[in-house]
């Protein structure tokens, strides 16, 4: 792949926010997964970890503690695990979870994408409430949510899709 088809694929990413009543064949998860593993993370000591939530159960578990899981049929809980996290040796208590894991999502939110399937990322959620509802440890802490599925025939970009500000007002060299 070139860099031009990668920022096609990058640009035509959207938020997807209905989803196709189709649940997402098991190869495509774990391509989804592969592309989580290769992610980058803070002196390789990978700390993420990534919840599949695909049955009846674990679905209407994490709909009652987060309304933004729009009905996939797939939904990804995305975190880190606080024990396995690289600890900054220069910034005071500072750790790269949120980042690393945020890495992953990323990955796995391209991967998603250029197998023709749709994600949002959810950051609207209350992290006790998710580990509870899923029976997590108390060493997770949790990224984001994930759905991920086929986008619905009428599913669009938000109007605000292709507003981006001019890398003049984002960028500065020194």
């Amino acid at each position: 792949m070139n860099d031009n088809n990668l920022i096609e694929l990058m640009s035509s990413r959207y938020s997807v926010r209905k989803y196709k009543d189709i649940p997402v064949e098991q190869e495509k998860i774990d391509l989804i997964l592969e592309a989580a593993r290769v992610a980058p993370t803070a002196r390789n000591y990978q700390p993420q970890k990534i919840y599949v939530l695909q049955s009846e159960e674990a679905l209407k578990a994490i709909g009652g503690v987060c309304r933004c899981t729009f009905d996939a049929k797939t939904v990804f809980v995305i975190g880190f695990d606080r024990e396995k996290v690289a600890v900054s040796r220069l910034r005071e208590n500072y750790d790269y979870g949120e980042i690393d894991s945020s890495i992953v999502a990323t990955q796995m939110v391209l991967e998603a994408w250029n197998l023709g399937l749709g994600t949002c990322y959810v950051g609207m959620f209350n992290d006790d409430e998710v580990r509870e509802a899923l029976g997590l440890p108390s060493n997770i802490a949790i990224t984001l949510i994930l759905p991920c599925g086929y986008p619905a025939d009428d599913s669009v970009p938000h109007e605000m899709h292709e507003a981006s500000r001019e890398l003049s007002e984002m960028v500065e060299y020194l």
